[in-house]
């Protein structure tokens, strides 16, 4: 079973990038996660594209809209996870998808079968009735894929705590209740005492994602107590700004990498 951020620490966090598979041409896409690699990014969060999220704001909402326009649906994610996985030498995939729209239509087990099959080290299954969330469980065991367990930095413990026995890859707590791209009132800093909650029950790393959008806010992360951050909004808004997509994104990555690793004060270069 792969080690998601194995070894790191709050002078090193661990750092997950979001992407929706098919938002960029998908040639592209495979340049991206080799510089996703190249850089030492430890999890890429990939999700197969569903419309009308609504967790998701406009920015990835509108990723999602170009990717299914595009024609990219599971099997296109499949096939392009079992092309790059095999090139990565550090960066791990959590393929996320979305239980109505992708992992239902075939079934919970051959959804999950054929992800395993191609390559993915961790499913995220997105909406997941909480009665179908044994079902989803017992296939992710037979197969031996572990799961993303999520929950808010808000949620009752209880709840908490169910999210934290499925996960088996890492326990994504969301920052606050709203959507992507958006932070939290009060900072990532505020979140300490939700992320000790959260580390008191999960047996695998606490990452906290949701307005984390630069190296600072990575660092702010790991000071909370968190084992790394996810950035998602930040990275796609970079891919659709920059004149030339893949060096703006080597660029944002190597920011949030050197970013995070900077002393609170410390002098930014």
């Amino acid at each position: 079973m792969a080690e998601f951020f194995a070894g790191r620490g709050p002078a090193d966090p661990g750092l997950a990038v979001f992407l929706t598979a098919g938002a960029q041409p998908l040639d592209l896409q495979a340049d991206l996660v080799e510089v996703l690699d190249a850089a030492g990014v430890d999890c890429l969060e990939l999700a197969v594209p569903f419309p009308g999220s609504p967790t998701d704001g406009p920015v990835l909402r509108a990723a999602a809209d170009r990717a299914l326009a595009a024609g990219t649906d599971l099997a296109r994610v499949l096939a392009f996870v079992a092309a790059v996985r095999p090139r990565l030498r550090r960066t791990r995939i959590a393929l996320l998808a979305d239980w109505r729209h992708t992992a239902h239509p075939v079934g919970e087990e051959e959804f999950t079968r054929r992800a395993a099959g191609a390559g993915a080290d961790a499913l995220l299954v997105h909406g997941l009735p909480p009665r179908r969330r044994e079902r989803q469980e017992s296939a992710a065991r037979e197969v031996g894929i572990p799961l993303v367990g999520t929950c808010y930095a808000t949620s009752a413990p209880e709840v908490v705590a169910a999210s934290a026995a499925t996960a088996g890859a890492y326990l994504y707590l969301v920052a606050h209740r709203g959507r992507t791209g958006s932070a939290p009132a009060g900072g990532h800093a505020a979140l300490a005492g939700a992320v000790a909650a959260a580390r008191a029950v999960a047996r695998v790393p606490v990452a906290v994602g949701f307005g984390v959008r630069t190296g600072a806010d990575v660092r702010a992360v790991a000071e909370a107590g968190a084992d790394a951050a996810v950035v998602g909004t930040a990275a796609e808004q970079v891919l659709r700004r920059a004149r030339d997509p893949l060096r703006g994104f080597d660029e944002f990555v190597r920011s949030l990498v050197v970013g995070a690793r900077e002393p609170q004060g410390g002098a930014r270069t």
